[in-house]
């Protein structure tokens, strides 16, 4: 599955991206953001991540950004199962270096509009670390409310456990809004 948007490509990610992937995730500004990345972050951990299977309603992307000259790595977004197995949750990151362009926005725009229209999910869950406020800036563009939970997380990055804010997006709401495609 494929995604563009004005400035980005969302693609899946392949084995010959391990060495682009490592680079761009390889910050620990960046892993002590997210549950599932060790730190240090290694080509093995790229060439493993990029290997998983993934489910068939678990979208997981590379975000490309159309940058003059050629298309650069900056980040990644998914979808996948939620902690409880129950429900659907949104996962993202961005290298430093694109921090403050709206990449994560734009890119959380498009994987929404995918959810709703053609996963047909009903409902997402996303959380931040409560370190982390603009992750939950972003999470309020995308139209993501507050569940008003705190809980702890596990961060391999961080080595143990972090407090997480909860929030949730129905996606029923608008279900029949039009949906944007790439020419």
């Amino acid at each position: 599955m494929f995604a563009r948007t004005k400035r980005l490509t969302l693609r899946p990610g392949w084995p010959e991206d391990a060495p682009a992937l490592t680079q761009a995730i390889g910050h620990e500004a960046v892993i002590a953001k997210l549950t599932r990345a060790p730190w240090p972050y290694s080509l093995g951990d790229a060439a493993a991540f990029l290997a998983q299977p993934r489910g068939e309603h678990q979208p997981r992307f590379l975000i490309d950004a159309l940058d003059p000259g050629a298309p650069r790595l900056v980040g990644g977004i998914d979808i996948h199962a939620s902690p409880d197995g129950y429900g659907h949750e949104l996962g993202y990151w961005v290298t430093p270096d694109a921090w403050g362009r709206g990449y994560a926005t734009e890119a959380g725009e498009a994987v929404i509009a995918i959810a709703r229209h053609a996963l047909g999910l009903r409902r997402l869950e996303a959380f931040h670390f409560v370190d982390n406020p603009a992750s939950g800036r972003v999470l309020a563009k995308l139209g993501f409310r507050p569940t008003g939970r705190v809980e702890p997380r596990t961060s391999r990055g961080r080595g143990g456990e972090a407090q997480a804010v909860l929030f949730e997006l129905v996606l029923d709401e608008d279900r029949c809004a039009p949906m944007p495609m790439a020419a």
